[in-house]
């Protein structure tokens, strides 16, 4: 990995870890700093990154500038029974151009992709989700990408790529490797009824800010991910006031914790990011003892990962078959190690699209395709592959 793209954490954010006790985070992770160089990453389970930039944010100047209060209050929260190993990789800046950033958040998250290194992102606009997503065309693999979010960020086709734009460059942009994408939360008073249409046309999921207020139909949504995406707008203004979009509805912020979580716990996650954050609004530090927090819980998730994808043992999960009428049967399967629930494709022969053969669902799917009424989730996928 070239570290020319990176830089260290702010001595006076690592300093600030000296008189804190020797059970903090900040003294049980490795961190880079100026006086101790970039850290060894043999071993190292999860990164986290600074993202700088904020140039391309849409009505909120200067988000990304600072990412010093989120460092200070994570570094202060004690581990949970963790057994991985966690390295602090510093800050990506400001390139001369904004493409610059982008390269460079796309070759930094790529390298540390292909170690098998989960990515932990924090800082500026939300269109570095596109340069995250662009990490994964050397890859060569389908994505599924998930965003909480109360808007779609689809902007129009002449727009250029911004905060409120990103999304309709991935689509559109090739090479195009995406394969689903679910919005978690939108508010529909925020998105057009052409752009609500626009996704059911693509097949692809969102579901409202009421909706999901239900954390457990979140799950399923964050299993099937392998990139998270957070504009931290979608927590409401009076948890998360660092933000010059902030509104007066959105999630609380033991929601966007619970979020958090359930993407670490995913075995497909491999990066996760929560933009828009804005140091000049952080009143009391409330955004960033947030942000911090729902970090902590994403590394509690993936510390806690059941790693029980179907087909890892035969005898690990249970196979259940449901015959729908005039149609091929469904076939679900049941971890006995952790409860969840998938579904299977059985058309896919294209190795392109093997690995979203298994649909992760709820126990609800199972019992709806008893009553002889098809998934939306498996419908939704099949339609992508004929």
């Amino acid at each position: 990995m070239n570290i020319d793209f990176l830089s260290p954490v702010n001595e006076k954010v690592f300093a600030s870890i000296e008189p804190q006790s020797p059970s903090t985070l900040g003294k049980n992770i490795e961190i880079y700093t100026a006086q101790n160089g970039f850290p060894d990453l043999d071993g190292v389970s999860l990164a986290i990154i600074g993202v700088k930039e904020g140039r391309a944010a849409i009505d909120n100047e200067g988000c990304g500038n600072d990412l010093s209060k989120i460092r200070t209050n994570f570094y202060k929260l004690f581990p949970g029974k963790w057994e991985l190993k966690i390295a602090d990789i510093g800050n990506i800046e400001p390139g001369n151009t904004i493409s610059d950033t982008y390269f460079a958040v796309s070759q930094v998250v790529s390298s540390l992709v292909k170690k098998n290194i989960v990515v932990l992102i924090i800082g500026g606009s939300q269109d570095i989700t596109y340069a995250n997503y662009r990490a994964y065309d050397s890859l060569e693999q389908t994505i599924n990408l998930a965003v909480v979010d109360s808007h779609f960020d689809l902007g129009t086709i002449e727009d250029e790529l911004n905060s409120k734009s990103y999304l309709s460059k991935i689509i559109m942009d090739t090479p195009n490797n995406l394969f689903n994408f679910s919005n978690i939360g939108y508010q529909t008073y925020y998105n057009s009824q052409e752009e609500i249409d626009l996704l059911q046309k693509l097949y692809f999921d969102a579901f409202r800010l009421g909706e999901v207020r239900r954390m457990e139909l979140i799950e399923p949504i964050l299993r099937d991910a392998d990139i998270v995406s957070i504009d931290i707008g979608s927590v409401k203004q009076s948890d998360a006031p660092a933000n010059y979009n902030a509104n007066p509805n959105g999630f609380y912020g033991e929601q966007l914790c619970s979020i958090a979580r359930y993407a670490g716990i995913s075995d497909k996650v491999t990066s996760f990011g929560v933009y828009e954050y804005n140091d000049v609004l952080d009143v009391n530090n409330q955004t960033s003892k947030l942000i911090a927090q729902s970090m902590w819980y994403f590394i509690e998730g993936v510390n806690y990962r059941a790693k029980d994808y179907p087909y890892s043992s035969k005898e690990s999960y249970q196979k259940f078959s449901v015959v729908l009428e005039d149609d091929d049967p469904i076939n679900f399967y049941k971890s006995d190690k952790s409860g969840r629930w998938w579904m299977e494709i059985n058309l896919i022969t294209d190795n392109k699209y093997k690995r979203h053969a298994l649909i992760p669902c709820a126990h609800q799917d199972y019992i709806k395709a008893i009553e002889q009424k098809i998934p939306e989730r498996w419908y939704k996928a099949l339609q992508k592959l004929i």
